[in-house]
């Protein structure tokens, strides 16, 4: 069973690009990790400041391990500089009987 997730950000005026920077440099070290499937950042358009991230990882163990990750730390640095609000996390699974 794989575990979604979808974390939204939103970033501080005049921040927009900062954050679609930061999360775009954390595509190809995620994807290289043994327990991700797929990870991508969204803009929303409606609302450029707001940037969703959708992953797909292979279980809770293997997203442990990427908050534990060099690249994950680097990211949240920059984010609590930037973000205007904390970013939210959503851990979805398939719904009982799929």
């Amino acid at each position: 069973m794989s575990l979604i997730v979808v974390a939204e950000c939103l970033a501080e005026p005049g921040q927009e690009d900062r954050l679609r920077t930061a999360l775009e440099a954390m595509i190809e070290p995620s994807l290289e990790e043994p327990g991700c499937l797929a990870y991508r950042p969204y803009t929303d358009l409606n609302q450029p400041a707001r940037m969703v991230i959708v992953e797909e990882w292979t279980g809770p163990q293997a997203l442990a391990e990427h908050f534990t990750t060099p690249h994950f730390h680097h990211v949240k640095q920059v984010l609590d500089l930037i973000l205007a609000e904390p970013m939210s996390i959503r851990k979805l699974t398939t719904a009982a009987g799929e």
